[in-house]
């Protein structure tokens, strides 16, 4: 009997949730794309159709028909049914022969190559217009419908109507449905500044690999997946939840200062205030490793980017940097399990916050506002999170950890350490000078700090790290100061 491995990938899910600032159509569109492999793939997936779900989450989609004509009824309809209910994502279909259950993997590689050809070959938009037309004056895209004084276009249209959200999910059964943040100043705390944060497994490709070869495994891992993901993020909340709640003066209403965006499979992406983002990104962190060996019975670590932006920035760069730095904590942990022989992938994370009016790519931030002066970097991340793990085996001794920099920023938070504040700063724009002269004023500022003052300023602007290039002609120092004061800025500065 002849069956049907189908597979479809979903593409631009970030453009599609991130083209306004309204939160209230990111959370539409977020729930937009969660029922993509779900409630809008049960046509072809249920229903009696004859077959069997492999994987229905995080925008890929495996089933095996049993029929040809269900398969081919899902091939004709389901990227139009996607396009009309979330106009401007677009799908990646393919389909494999299946024929012998011994030979799933191959199929599962052959499927995944012809996805990749798809992917080459992208449907045209159902969002193009005439440039005579009218268009939503926050999208540019045309105009399909007017809202009072608004015009909105198909997507945007479409995420009005989802009011129901990934709150649910991220929250639990903690708040009320009345509590979900629909406005950016529900968001925002003593000052405007806000966080991106983009946290992703390392290892699952790996996982994937041997177990995808496996038809009985990967159909229980992908849901399990998701349960462990799940229940990090609420983990994850609850540990910050009763500061939130203490925090009338700001929030009156006590609307959750945290807007889900994406949450499925390994990704987990949310919006949320400043003041917490670093503590919030490590719990979860904690958390999705605990819940993946639980879960899955596989040893998962995680990474996160976390973009530090003002509430009036386009969400959009905010996310692409969150997952630009991302990428850049999980370059800097294989690198670094490769040079000590570890067998996992130590989760990190990596933070930014924008101080200039656009978003360059990360590498460019790094040579233009992280570099004072050749040799000596800003750069510090990525900051690693389990200390026991350390304690138990000194893998990443040496290294800065998320407890450090907490600790710096928290002694600095005291009333006595404004001059170490200033101090610190004038060490700083004198590193563009000179490191020489840096040097000559840090000396100055040893003699007139406290004796405790001068051991905080001493860690925070020696470097906590030395890495030589692939050559060893040249070295970089990498300093914890830069990070330091950005992380007690978006935290304690007060602008309201």
């Amino acid at each position: 009997m002849e069956n049907y491995l189908y597979g479809a990938a979903v593409q631009g899910i970030q453009s599609f949730i991130f083209q306004t600032n309204e939160l209230q159509d990111i959370a539409g569109a977020s729930n937009l794309v969660e029922e993509i492999c779900t409630k809008m793939f049960d046509d072809y997936g249920k229903n009696g159709v004859q077959g069997e779900s492999i994987v229905r989450a995080a925008g890929n989609i495996k089933f095996l028909f049993s029929k040809r004509e269900d398969c081919e009824k899902a091939v004709m309809e389901f990227p139009k049914k996607v396009m009309e209910a979330a106009p401007g994502i677009t799908i990646s279909q393919a389909v494999v022969k299946y024929e012998e259950e011994s030979k799933f993997g191959e199929y599962v590689e052959e499927l995944e190559r012809r996805l990749r050809m798809q992917r080459n070959m992208p449907m045209p938009s159902l969002t193009f217009g005439f440039m005579s037309m009218e268009r939503n004056r926050k999208t540019g895209l045309p105009a399909v419908e007017r809202d009072g004084n608004d015009y909105l276009d198909m997507p945007t249209k479409a995420k009005k109507k989802k009011r129901k959200d990934l709150s649910e999910k991220c929250f639990g059964e903690q708040v009320k449905a009345e509590k979900y943040a629909f406005d950016i100043k529900n968001i925002t705390g003593n000052n405007d500044w806000i966080a991106v944060i983009h946290a992703d497994g390392n290892g699952l490709g790996k996982i994937i690999e041997t177990i995808g070869h496996n038809q009985k495994k990967l159909q229980k891992f992908s849901p399990a997946l998701d349960k462990a993901t799940e229940i990090a993020a609420q983990t994850a909340f609850s540990i910050i939840h009763s500061r939130i709640e203490k925090d009338k003066k700001i929030n009156k209403d006590q609307i959750i200062p945290i807007r889900p965006v994406v949450l499925g499979g390994d990704d987990f992406t949310v919006i949320c205030r400043a003041s917490f983002a670093l503590e919030y990104a490590e719990a979860f962190i904690r958390e999705f490793e605990a819940q993946a060996l639980k879960q899955t019975g596989e040893k998962l670590t995680c990474c996160a980017g976390i973009a530090f932006i003002k509430s009036s920035f386009p969400f959009y760069y905010g996310y692409n940097l969150a997952e630009e730095l991302c990428s850049a904590a999980k370059k800097a942990s294989k690198k670094e399990a490769e040079i000590r022989g570890l067998d996992y992938t130590p989760s990190s994370l990596m933070f930014h916050k924008v101080q200039d009016s656009f978003v360059v790519d990360y590498k460019l931030i790094e040579k233009r506002e992280l570099t004072p002066y050749k040799g000596h970097s800003w750069k510090c991340g990525p900051y690693y999170i389990n200390k026991e793990r350390e304690e138990a085996d000194k893998d990443l001794t040496g290294l800065m950890t998320t407890d450090v920099l907490t600790n710096y920023m928290e002694q600095l938070a005291k009333d006595d350490k404004n001059v170490v504040k200033s101090k610190i700063r004038q060490w700083m724009s004198a590193m563009h000078e000179s490191p020489y002269y840096a040097e000559q004023l840090a000396r100055r500022a040893m003699d007139v700090l406290s004796d405790d003052s001068k051991d905080l300023f001493k860690c925070i602007t020696s470097p906590a790290y030395t890495i030589e290039d692939e050559n060893q002609k040249e070295k970089t120092m990498y300093y914890p100061a830069y990070d330091t004061l950005s992380i007690y800025s978006v935290i304690n500065q007060t602008t309201k």
